[in-house]
C-alpha cells in the first residue's frame, strides 16, 4: 500500500521562507549598522598641541598691526627701446602708511622716473594712485600721498638712536611679488655704509631678517611695533643671503620737517670732510689721546668744514700694519656728546638742518679746543 505524504509540511517550508524574505528585505533590518570592530593602534605619533609662545604672539599681534598699514607700490616708468619707440614698465616695491591723511613712505629708487605710482592697500586690496610730495635722493627716501575714501590704519615712528646689537626686528613686506610677507630676525650690526654704482648710503641697520626683491620701501620694526628703519638694500645679487639694510627712521625725519615746513627747512649737507674712526688703542698709539675719535683724513675745499678751519691729514705712518693719515684733527666729541663708537658723528648730523651749527671737540697738536660749523642747506637731491 503507497504512503501519502501530506502538503503541510511543504506549506509551512513556503510559510518560513517567505518570513525570510520579508524580515530581511525590511527597512529594519536595511538600517542596522554594521558591526563596529576594535580600532587599531596608529603606527605613527601625534603631538598634542602646546599653544603658542609669548613671542610667537607678541609676532602675531606685530603682523596684525602692521601689515594692514603695509602697502604695495608700483610706479610705471617710460622707456625707449632700440627703435626709440616708448614703452611702460612697472617697479615695484614696498611702502608704510604713517598718518590719516594717506602720506607713505617708501624708497626713492621704488618711484624714481616713474610717470605713475600705484599703491594698492594689503589688508583690502583697495588701490589708489599716489602724488609724490618729496624726495630725499641721499637717503634714498621719498614721501608719497593717496586721498583714501575711508579710514586707514598707520605705522608709529619710532627710535633709531638707541638700536643695539643682537635686539629682535621684524621686516613687512612683498618681496617678489608675495604680499604681506613677514620674516623676524636681529640687528647684526649698526652704522655700515654701503655703495652701489652711484650713491653712497651712511649709517646703514645690518640685519639678518630675510629682506628680498620687493621688500624696498617696506619697515623695519622693533619688539613694540615701532618702526625703527626703512628696508632699503640686500648684499650681493638676487635674493636674500641673510645681510640686509634698512635706512634708520631717524634720517626721515628730516624729510618730514622739510615737508611739514613747505621746503623752508631743508636738511643739512654733509660736512664735507672724510675721517677715519680710530679706537682707543690706536688713538692712544699715535698719541692723539686717551680716547676714541674720528681722524679727520681730508677736508673738501668749498664745504663747511673748509670754512670753519678744519684740518685734514699732512703725511702717513704705520701703526701695527696699518697705513695711517695722520696730522689731521681728531674729533672727539659732537655737540658735547663723547665720541664712544662709529654712530655719533652720522646721529648728531642727521637730525641737523641746513643753517643749524654743530659743536665738534677736536684735539689739534695736543689741545682740545671747540670748532663751529655752520652747515649749509642741501640744494640738490631733495624737492617738494
Amino acid at each position: 500500500m503507497r504512503r501519502q505524504i501530506g502538503w503541510r509540511p511543504f506549506w509551512l517550508a513556503a510559510l518560513m521562507s517567505a518570513g525570510f524574505v520579508l524580515w530581511t528585505t525590511s527597512p529594519r533590518w536595511l538600517a542596522r549598522e554594521a558591526p563596529v570592530l576594535p580600532p587599531a593602534d596608529p603606527f605613527w605619533t601625534e603631538a598634542q598641541s602646546s599653544g603658542l609662545t609669548q613671542e610667537e604672539l607678541a609676532n602675531i599681534d606685530i603682523y596684525n598691526r602692521a601689515a594692514s598699514a603695509t602697502v604695495n607700490v608700483t610706479s610705471t616708468v617710460l622707456r625707449r627701446n632700440w627703435f626709440f619707440d616708448v614703452y611702460p614698465t612697472s617697479e615695484s616695491g614696498s611702502g608704510f602708511l604713517i598718518d590719516d591723511q594717506g602720506r607713505i613712505l617708501t624708497n626713492h629708487h621704488v618711484i624714481k622716473g616713474g610717470s605713475k605710482i600705484r599703491v594698492t592697500l594689503l589688508h583690502d586690496e583697495a588701490s589708489y594712485d599716489a602724488e609724490l610730495l618729496a624726495f630725499d635722493e641721499a637717503n634714498d627716501l621719498a614721501l608719497i600721498r593717496i586721498e583714501p575714501d575711508k579710514e586707514i590704519p598707520y605705522l608709529t615712528i619710532g627710535d633709531s638712536e638707541n638700536l643695539k646689537v643682537g635686539q629682535k626686528v621684524l621686516a613687512i613686506g612683498n618681496p617678489f611679488g608675495l604680499e604681506g610677507t613677514l620674516t623676524t630676525g636681529v640687528i647684526s650690526s649698526l652704522g655700515r655704509t654701503i655703495r652701489d654704482d652711484d650713491s653712497l648710503l651712511e649709517d646703514m641697520i645690518q640685519t639678518d631678517a630675510a629682506i628680498n626683491p620687493g621688500n624696498s620701501g617696506g619697515p623695519l620694526l622693533d619688539s613694540s611695533g615701532h618702526v625703527i628703519g626703512v628696508n632699503t638694500a640686500i648684499y650681493g645679487p638676487g635674493g636674500n643671503i641673510g645681510i640686509g639694510f634698512a635706512m634708520p627712521i631717524s634720517r626721515v625725519k628730516p624729510l618730514l620737517q622739510f615737508v611739514l615746513s613747505d621746503g623752508s627747512s631743508r636738511p643739512a649737507e654733509p660736512l664735507g670732510l672724510r675721517s677715519l674712526y680710530l679706537p682707543k688703542r690706536l688713538s692712544n698709539a699715535l698719541e692723539l689721546a686717551d680716547q676714541p675719535g674720528f681722524l679727520i683724513v681730508d677736508v673738501n675745499r668749498g664745504t663747511a668744514a673748509a670754512e670753519s678751519g678744519l684740518r685734514g691729514a699732512d703725511r702717513e705712518v704705520i701703526v701695527s700694519n696699518y697705513r695711517i693719515p695722520v696730522g689731521g684733527d681728531l674729533i672727539v666729541a659732537v655737540d658735547g656728546r663723547r665720541v664712544t663708537h662709529r654712530r655719533v658723528m652720522s646721529q648728531a648730523l642727521s637730525l641737523k638742518a641746513g643753517g643749524d651749527t654743530v659743536k665738534l671737540t677736536i684735539v689739534r697738536e695736543g689741545r682740545e679746543m671747540d670748532v663751529a660749523v655752520k652747515l649749509r642747506a642741501r640744494s640738490r637731491g631733495i624737492r617738494l
